[in-house]
């Protein structure tokens, strides 16, 4: 399919074809391909569980409300963020970006690249990902407005800024997930609504974990897509300045 194909091929299923099974070996391909999403600073302070099991989806579908997309669906993919990982991976992008200076950069550059990569992934990254009962948060917020008085800076750096950063950038690999699904034929439904403490309890995930969303896989039954697919008018959104 073209690209507009897929995207006009994709749609929220609410009803799939029992009947029919998906290649758990092509969802993972898909899992895959999300990974090339976009994030912020490259972090990727993500995790996706591929849910293949039946005893396990029953469970997770319950944990869903018993929607009938999850109720129905052959598997299902927990897109979760893991901001509490952030020292782990950028130590680990600091690796990735100290190899790919000293492969791609004038000898003479060097060192002053890899003193600015160490900054950032030794001294801001934590700056910004760290968490104390909001504490750390404001404390942020004051030293941002602080320097905003002289030049741009960012001001949403909060907690609560923070994890939403980390919960756009999951978000961005789930929709991504979705269209490499639609491109193979297979459908999906991503589910904000659930149990998030039953769910996860199900995948057994450690308290810093959160789940962005819960998207369930098969092939759309006969009228699984609820309609036509409806937009407010562009006109009333779009802005061209």
């Amino acid at each position: 399919m073209t690209f507009d194909e897929i995207l006009q091929y994709r749609r929220s299923v609410r009803h799939y074809d029992e009947s029919k099974n998906i290649d758990p070996e092509i969802v993972k391909h898909c899992i895959e391909l999300a990974t090339l999403a976009p994030n912020s600073s490259n972090m990727q302070l993500w995790e996706f569980y591929h849910i293949t099991d039946a005893a396990t989806l029953k469970k997770l579908s319950h944990a869903c409300l018993d929607q009938q997309t999850a109720t129905t669906a052959k598997q299902m993919v927990v897109f979760v963020t893991r901001q509490d990982l952030f020292r782990k991976r950028a130590k680990k992008m600091l690796q990735l970006e100290t190899e790919n200076v000293l492969k791609n950069s004038p000898s003479e550059k060097q060192a002053k690249r890899i003193k600015r990569w160490e900054q950032y992934y030794k001294t801001v990254m934590p700056f910004l990902y760290a968490k104390f009962f909001g504490i750390l948060g404001l404390f942020r917020k004051i030293v941002m407005y602080g320097v905003g008085i002289f030049r741009p800076i960012t001001y949403e750096v909060s907690e609560n800024d923070t994890r939403v950063v980390v919960h756009k950038t999951c978000a961005l690999a789930a929709q991504t997930f979705m269209l490499a699904m639609a491109n193979e034929g297979y459908d999906t439904c991503p589910m904000e609504g659930f149990d998030s403490i039953r769910a996860k309890r199900i995948l057994n995930l450690p308290f810093g974990a959160e789940i962005n969303v819960i998207v369930s896989c098969g092939i759309r039954k006969e009228g699984g897509v609820w309609g036509d697919r409806m937009r407010v008018p562009f006109d009333e959104v779009y802005r061209r300045i």
